[in-house]
């Protein structure tokens, strides 16, 4: 098609949730305030690490990495998603749809890249306990979480230009409140073959591969777990890690269902819950998820409030 025929649509109408005014005051009270809790949540992670010295370990820099990701994933949907349920901002540019799709998709990538390393901090953590400490040096920490941020981007690079490259003649409205690959192939009236290979290429590679590495991780540390000879010790054990296999559970679950499948294309309707669920519903969980079970995030947060009402109070430490 030539350039004028790709350009012939510059913005699309986002749908959104269709019904009653009260119907979507009511969904936009409900996103705003999981919005509002999602990002206080992961924040007070980031600072409560940030200031608990016995929190400075890889499995809480990790854990501040994806509450930062989880921070930017959900700041990516809800706005734009709110002002598209009250009729105020129902339009978005091309280019601009693209650019959320990047954003959204590089980041999903990157946080299945991070609950990856993840799950192999937890296996050398519990399986290779003497070690640890050299395994997992601080330099590596770094160079794993590094690597799962740049690998996230550089995935969808390429799906990202292929989807730019596809003609948009009309209809100009899409069914969802964000901008997704199933929508954009739903519109297309090109070849959208491409577009779907390099999807579910991209999906088996980023999603597939780190779900494998997170099951072997899991695999050994389950085994390790149950040769635990201390009942105490097998529950500590895991305790520590059924907060991240809760969310590893979700995560993947709800991802592969919306990637991992050889034509691109799904019912939108149901599209729409599933990503409802991955943008807004798990980033809001994972705070709660990371830090309901785990004493030492309970130890840390204790004695940070015990120094707060002592500060207050005037007493000197």
């Amino acid at each position: 098609m030539d350039m004028a025929n790709r350009t012939s649509v510059k913005e699309f109408i986002l749908l959104g949730f269709p019904g009653t005014w009260q119907f979507r005051v009511s969904f936009v009270v409900v996103f705003a305030l999981m919005y509002t809790l999602t990002v206080i949540g992961n924040a007070s992670i980031i600072a409560l690490v940030w200031r608990s010295s016995n929190l400075h370990t890889p499995m809480y820099f990790f854990l501040c990495n994806l509450s930062f990701l989880e921070i930017w994933y959900t700041t990516g949907v809800v706005p734009k998603a709110i002002g598209v349920m009250l009729g105020t901002s129902q339009t978005i540019s091309f280019s601009v749809c693209i650019l959320q799709l990047f954003f959204l998709l590089s980041l999903g990538s990157a946080e299945c890249f991070l609950l990856s390393v993840m799950a192999y901090d937890r296996y050398l953590a519990i399986c290779c306990p003497l070690r640890y400490s050299s395994l997992m040096s601080s330099v590596l920490s770094v160079r794993l979480a590094l690597s799962s941020w740049l690998g996230g981007f550089l995935a969808i690079s390429v799906l990202a230009f292929l989807t730019s490259r596809l003609t948009f003649c009309g209809p100009d409205v899409i069914n969802h409140f964000l901008c997704d690959i199933d929508s954009c192939l739903a519109l297309s009236c090109s070849d959208t073959w491409p577009v779907e290979l390099a999807t579910f290429l991209v999906s088996i590679i980023v999603v597939v591969a780190s779900c494998v590495v997170t099951l072997v991780s899991y695999m050994y540390i389950i085994s390790s777990i149950l040769r635990i000879q201390s009942g105490h010790g097998r529950k500590k054990a895991f305790s520590t890690c059924s907060a991240h296999l809760s969310v590893v559970t979700i995560w993947y679950g709800s991802t592969m269902f919306l990637y991992v499948k050889p034509s691109a294309q799904n019912s939108l309707d149901v599209n729409k819950i599933v990503n409802t669920f991955n943008t807004v519903v798990t980033p809001l969980l994972n705070p709660f998820i990371y830090t309901l079970r785990n004493k030492e995030v309970k130890l840390a947060l204790g004695r940070r409030e015990f120094i707060s009402l002592v500060s207050s109070l005037g007493i000197g430490m």
